[in-house]
Parts: structure tokens; C-alpha cells; sequence
């Protein structure tokens, strides 16, 4: 049955690879225990939020509350659109966009991470594609944003692969001392030039649309 309260929960991104899936409690909780067996080893911090430094059972608890939160926060002016990844009938990560004044700036910011035993394989990849589809084909966007730190080498392997441009530096705080993070951006023209494919489905978009003030 459709949720015409909360469309959020029919949306979905299919790809021939994986699926990106709306995070209700149940998808929540199994992206929660995910989280708690390993993100990236623990002598490495991909966040600039340092949400993994955290033991069990607080991280799956501040895990299920941050989608709560995000999910409970979106508005026209200001929204963040966090999505499961599914591949082979398994929840194997997450990814999201976060945007502000959307409607205006059509610019949306992109983040995501993979339990380490899905690492390696390509999904990383595949789901940033597929959260592009979203943002550009069913949001409307004009141009995509990512950053990551310049020692996080999967992060930053799969952004320049994808053809985004660098965009300068940012300095970040991560566990008490300094680090850089690099910033890339992407506009829809080369999104429709290099990464467009026919072969991604988006489902249940045009109802959110109100939602986020579109």
C-alpha cells in the first residue's frame, strides 16, 4: 500500500547491482547492528563526525536516533534524505544527500559508507550512481557536492573515477587534531554526459516532491 502520509517510504533507486531503500524502523535497526561489526578499522576515521568512536550498544542506539531525527527534520528549507543499500537480499551500507534552500540552489551534498565485509567490491561505486540518478533525474538537482578527507583513499577513489572536480580544501577537527578534507563538485551537464544510464529505476519520486518544496 502506498504512504501518502510519508511518501519517503515508497521511494526506492534500483540498479541491475543493488537497491537504495527508505529506512523504516526494521531497515534501521539491521543498518544499526551493520554499523556496530565494523565500519573501517578503529585506527582510521573516514567521519568528520566521529559517530563510529562510540561501544556497543550506544552506537546502534545513536544510529537509530540519528535516522530518526533526519527523517523527522526534512522541510522545504533544509532536508537530509537517507537511504539503505540493498544488494543480494542483504543490507550492506547506506547513503544519503543533505541539501538547504534546494528549491533555489538546486545543489545537493552526497555521503554514504559500506560494512567493511561489503568493502572492496564495487558497490561504493554503484550507489553513488544511483544516489546521483536520484538527486539530478528525480530531484531536479544542478549540481552534486562530496568531500571526504585526502587520506580516506576508497572514498576519494570512487569520487574522481566518477569524473567529479576538485573544489578546493576544508579544515576539519578529527579526533582532537587537524585534518583536510578535500571537496569535489559535479554539475548535471557532465552527469548527463558520462554517468547517465538507462538502467537505474527510481520509484515513488514525484510524491515526495511536495515535501522537500519541489
Amino acid at each position: 500500500m502506498p504512504h501518502p502520509i510519508w511518501p519517503f517510504f515508497d521511494l526506492r533507486v534500483v540498479t541491475p547491482r543493488l537497491e537504495l531503500l527508505p529506512i523504516d524502523d526494521e531497515v534501521g535497526v539491521a543498518l544499526a547492528q551493520l554499523a556496530a561489526k565494523g565500519i573501517h578499522d578503529p585506527g582510521f576515521m573516514p567521519f568528520a563526525f566521529e559517530w563510529t568512536d562510540v561501544p556497543s550498544p550506544q552506537l546502534e542506539r545513536n544510529t537509530l536516533q540519528f535516522y530518526w531525527r533526519t527523517r523527522a527534520a526534512i522541510t522545504p528549507a533544509e532536508w537530509t534524505v537517507d537511504m539503505a543499500v540493498r544488494a543480494d537480499g542483504r543490507i550492506v551500507g547506506t547513503t544519503g544527500m543533505i541539501a538547504r534552500s534546494f528549491a533555489t540552489l538546486r545543489t545537493f551534498e552526497t555521503g554514504s559508507w559500506l560494512g567493511q565485509e561489503f568493502q572492496g567490491g564495487g558497490l561504493g561505486k554503484e550507489m553513488r550512481v544511483a544516489m546521483l540518478h536520484l538527486g539530478f533525474l528525480g530531484f531536479g538537482g544542478r549540481t552534486a557536492t562530496t568531500a571526504a578527507f585526502d587520506d580516506n583513499g576508497p572514498s576519494l577513489g570512487v569520487t574522481r573515477s566518477l569524473g567529479y572536480e576538485p573544489n578546493g580544501t576544508a579544515s576539519k577537527v578529527r579526533r582532537g587534531e587537524a585534518a583536510t578534507s578535500l571537496l569535489f563538485t559535479m554539475s548535471r551537464e557532465h552527469f548527463d554526459t558520462h554517468l547517465r544510464r538507462d538502467d537505474i529505476e527510481l520509484h515513488g519520486v514525484e510524491a515526495c516532491l511536495p515535501v522537500l518544496g519541489l
